[in-house]
């Protein structure tokens, strides 16, 4: 098991075109992921996201109700359009009372190819072992889980949107 690293596909039924504006602007990527960004995603920006629960899947935005409002910090690493999409950020960082601006962040990159019937995105967040050994493997666990349920909202959203759902 590789503990420096999550990954996650899934093969979505939509062009290429349409995945790669659910992944890069900021309010599509906002509404099924469950936050609301203070801007749009700029190649070496930061921008600021607050949680705000999907409103794709009536679970899943039960698990994300308790984290409401939650303030977080991403930095956008590099955008290639149609291609990929990677930011930083603190990942599973919801105490309000802990402050990880010194710890480091991990990079997740989206990643789009063409596939069978569609496109597949890949998701793929590293940088796990560089945390802080009390948060390490908390902060893997959730993320693991949390992008498996990412890949279900991404999925969801487009077929909600195409009409399919």
């Amino acid at each position: 098991m590789n503990t420096d690293q999550v990954e996650k596909q899934v093969i979505l039924r939509a062009s290429r075109e349409r995945v790669w504006q659910a992944i890069s602007d900021s309010a599509q990527f906002g509404t099924w992921f469950g936050v609301a960004f203070d801007g749009p995603f700029v190649a070496g920006q930061e921008i600021v996201g607050r949680i705000t629960p999907t409103t794709v899947d009536p679970a899943v935005a039960a698990l994300q109700e308790p984290h409401r409002g939650t303030a977080f910090k991403v930095f956008v690493e590099r955008i290639e359009p149609m291609h990929s999409f990677a930011f930083r950020w603190h990942p599973f960082a919801i105490d309000p009372a802990h402050d990880y601006e010194a710890e480091p962040m991990t990079l997740v990159t989206f990643t789009l190819s063409d596939a069978e019937g569609g496109v597949l995105l890949s998701i793929t967040e590293t940088g796990f072992d560089q945390l802080p050994l009390a948060r390490r493997a908390m902060a893997w666990q959730a993320n693991d889980g949390g992008w498996q349920h990412q890949t279900r909202l991404i999925e969801r959203y487009l077929a909600l949107e195409a009409g399919q759902a």
